[in-house]
């Protein structure tokens, strides 16, 4: 049995299911020393989904008022702040990549630094009865989910969450009429998207646990004990 036996095939069998809050805290502790980075990470984010609505308003802009009043002062510095936009999106984007690769490393130099002196303290008797490829593939499989939750996934949610924000309000002010009639449509997008959701994280879930079988395989296989 693999050491992620414990997620279970079946979504349903882990609704309703929460994180204790030792789990919570012992998150916590090892994000702790990356607190600045996740914070500067997070507002990165933030100023990139607001910078990526000024190119649609600023051009509503040009067409509507500098170009029909020909200003060309006014097209020129429009233009201006829409390219100087680009710019900084795209350095915010270096950002949040160097941010990530930061953030993710060190933490999993420090679960896998954790995970190795936990394991070393363990009695001989738990080395006699738990497969090596299983304790692999928590040294490797497990630590890179972890990081990737925090990298990843984090940034993903927050970024999702202030883009639908900032793009529903820029809509809104553009044309709201146009506004209403995409969210009547939206759960056309939604219900499919759900279920696509959902069968990758049955996949995920088989994917784990068949890499955790497949690392205690090849270390019983091609070990001293093994060969012999």
């Amino acid at each position: 049995m693999g050491p992620h036996s414990f997620l279970p095939g079946d979504a349903s069998a882990v609704q309703g299911s929460r994180l204790k809050r030792d789990s919570l805290r012992r998150v916590w502790l090892f994000a702790g020393p990356y607190r600045t980075e996740i914070l500067t990470f997070l507002t990165a984010i933030v100023v990139s989904a607001v910078l990526a609505l000024a190119p649609p308003l600023l051009f509503r802009a040009i067409l509507d008022h500098a170009i029909p009043d020909a200003n060309r002062g006014l097209i020129t510095t429009l233009a201006i702040v829409v390219v100087f936009a680009a710019i900084g999106d795209a350095g915010l984007a270096i950002v949040q990549r160097w941010l990530s690769s930061r953030i993710g490393e060190g933490l999993i130099y420090d679960l896998r630094v954790a995970l190795f002196d936990k394991v070393e303290q363990m009695p001989i008797a738990f080395f006699t009865r738990t497969q090596t490829g299983s304790l692999t593939s928590r040294l490797n499989n497990d630590v890179v989910g972890a990081q990737n939750a925090v990298t990843s996934t984090l940034g993903s949610v927050v970024s999702n969450v202030v883009v639908l924000i900032t793009t529903l309000g820029a809509m809104i002010a553009l044309e709201w009429r146009l506004t209403l009639l995409s969210l009547v449509v939206l759960p056309l997008f939604i219900i499919p998207a759900k279920r696509v959701g959902t069968k990758l994280g049955d996949i995920a879930r088989q994917q784990m646990d068949l890499n955790a079988q497949m690392n205690t395989q090849m270390n019983e296989r091609f070990n001293v004990a093994g060969a012999l």
